[in-house]
């Protein structure tokens, strides 16, 4: 643990986080360190990342580091802005450790007046004070051993201020235990209010090659911004200290004014009980609510989905919520979310996109078409997001990947690319399903239930494309030729499809190879083993129709005789031919 310093105030502990460690970072070498505030920036050309106990506190830690960034250089009000600290990177450094001098007394984790992210005096009723587990993020649920052990007795000032932020952001809904002063207590509880505003969100980072590259870009310009961005806008450092209760409800209804004011947004009210030793406890309740529909205008680090549900029940249109990340999907296969809108077509631009790219990438794509950025720069896109359980009231996973790609996929006078490598995932799915329909087919011919087989074989084949689409994506943009890597890319994915399809049929055992008669929409035929891969062969080829080698299974899906085969037709399952 590090040393408390004496604060300023006579023999009251201060824990000020402009200068003490309390960052965890990987270094751009592999190495991982501790830094404070000041220390990060000035060292985040040599910093890779930050790493957190878990991914949210990551990106919850990353924004509050781009409200300092913003804050201290105010703005940067254009993209000629921007490309002057891009091209001066220690002219932000400068501004924020200056900054950071001016401001010190508001990052004092301890202090008796405004601690950082904190009400002081904070209390219930009873002068409760609920176990550290209150604010820590146990992923999976139910499972603590995987973050930390159980009934957290005590944490290090470092570390729970790392929390502190981290609960802000993503605080799990539910009842909570009223605090004096908040006009919302019933009966000594607040009603669920919902999640840290983080929670919401499929949260989505432009990563660079080092931390301070990452901040750059994800540095809006004001003026060149996808989202609004007000005169008032300030963090919650620079505003007066929360009380026990919401602000007030004119003042919130005009707010957030901009992304310093959201990615700092006070969702809660705590305090952290400590000694000369570490944190003992936390008082915790509701803060300031924020909705979570049409925020997209505010909001530029998530997708966005069209919700006619919300349209009904808000009775407006349209109504955009956070589009949310699916565990069980890589990043790559929701990749044309992150490139392009999602247009109705046939729509004549008429009616509203049913899905929004994030701004975060908007505002890289608009870098890239003005030319502040090579068009072979290389980004990674992060995705980060937490998925809650049992009425929002746990979590119960975090989903945390990320694809690599040039910026020249954003480009938007040139979309060429950014259209190769959505149709590519298309040509990956399309392929997937066939080997799909094989394992149904292949569970068919030997009398089981259709679907069985079916999720397993598309497991098998989306992984065994993972790493394939992400090489190949990053070497997009170094072809003057799309079209030409679309079929390359068709090509590698009909290989890998096929080999895993040969696999299926291999394994599938004699009495798939004797197979029985199916019935159809056509009517009985039967089905055995040969005649399910020639089945699959056909929509293979048919799923990848641009690929330069072509097989000789192309056209149409084959008749399947309805007769029986003769039984010396059936071969040996030994003796099958690879």
């Amino acid at each position: 643990m590090p040393d408390v310093s004496e604060g300023r105030h006579d023999e009251v502990l201060s824990f000020d986080l402009t200068v003490q460690p309390w960052l965890p970072v990987q270094r751009v070498d592999g190495r991982e360190d501790c830094l404070s505030l000041t220390e990060l920036f000035r060292q985040a050309s040599r910093v890779r990342r930050l790493v957190g106990e878990v991914p949210t506190q990551e990106f919850a830690l990353l924004r509050m580091l781009l409200a300092i960034a913003h804050d201290a250089v105010e703005g940067p009000a254009d993209i000629d802005e921007w490309a002057e600290l891009w091209d001066e990177p220690e002219r932000l450094v400068e501004a924020v450790v200056l900054y950071l001098g001016v401001h010190g007394d508001r990052f004092d984790l301890l202090h008796p007046d405004a601690p950082f992210f904190q009400v002081a005096g904070l209390r219930t009723e009873r002068d409760e004070v609920a176990p550290l587990n209150r604010i820590i993020a146990d992923v999976p649920n139910g499972e603590p051993f995987f973050t930390r052990m159980p009934n957290v007795d005590r944490l290090g000032y470092a570390e729970a201020a790392r929390w502190v932020v981290h609960a802000h952001a993503y605080d799990t809904s539910g009842i909570k235990t009223g605090t004096v002063g908040d006009p919302r207590v019933n009966k000594g509880k607040v009603y669920p209010l919902g999640l840290g505003w983080a929670g919401n969100l499929g949260g989505v980072v432009v990563e660079g090659a080092n931390l301070l590259q990452t901040l750059l870009l994800n540095l809006i310009a004001t003026e060149d911004s996808p989202v609004k961005a007000g005169d008032s806008d300030a963090p919650a450092w620079r505003r007066e200290p929360c009380g026990p209760g919401p602000g007030p409800e004119k003042e919130l209804a005009a707010r957030p004014d901009g992304v310093r004011d959201l990615y700092t947004w006070q969702t809660r009210r705590l305090r952290l009980c400590f000694d000369a030793d570490g944190v003992t406890g936390v008082v915790l309740g509701y803060g300031d609510p924020l909705a979570a529909h049409n925020m997209h205008t505010a909001e530029p680090m998530s997708g966005w989905r069209r919700s006619p549900t919300q349209e009904k029940k808000l009775r407006t249109s349209p109504v955009y919520m956070p589009r949310e990340h699916v565990p069980a999907r890589s990043a790559w296969r929701g990749i044309a979310a992150l490139l392009a809108d999602q247009v109705p077509e046939g729509a004549g631009g008429q009616e509203p996109a049913a899905g929004l790219r994030p701004g975060i990438v908007q505002w890289v794509a608009r870098l890239s078409t003005e030319g502040a950025l090579p068009r072979r720069f290389l980004i990674r896109a992060r995705v980060v997001g937490a998925v809650y359980g049992t009425q929002q009231s746990v979590i119960d996973e975090i989903v945390d990947d990320s694809v690599a790609m040039g910026v020249v996929l954003l480009h938007e006078q040139d979309p060429r690319y950014a259209m190769t490598a959505i149709d590519a995932v298309r040509d990956a799915e399309a392929a997937v399903w066939a080997l799909g329909d094989l394992a149904m087919d292949l569970t068919s011919a030997v009398g089981g239930e259709s679907e069985a087989g079916k999720d397993q074989a598309l497991e098998t084949g989306y992984a065994a494309l993972d790493d394939l689409y992400r090489q190949w994506l990053l070497q997009l943009a170094d072809g003057e030729d799309p079209a030409r890597r679309r079929e390359e890319w068709q090509d590698l994915v009909h290989r890998r499809i096929a080999g895993l399809g040969q696999d299926l049929v291999r394994a599938a055992g004699r009495r798939a190879w004797e197979g029985r008669i199916v019935a159809t929409a056509e009517g009985s035929r039967w089905l055995n083993a040969s005649l399910c891969e020639l089945r699959f062969k056909a929509r293979l080829n048919k799923a990848l129709p641009q690929r330069s080698s072509r097989g000789p299974a192309d056209g149409e899906e084959p008749h399947v005789p309805a007769q029986r085969a003769a039984a010396t037709d059936v071969p040996d399952p030994c003796e099958v031919p690879s």
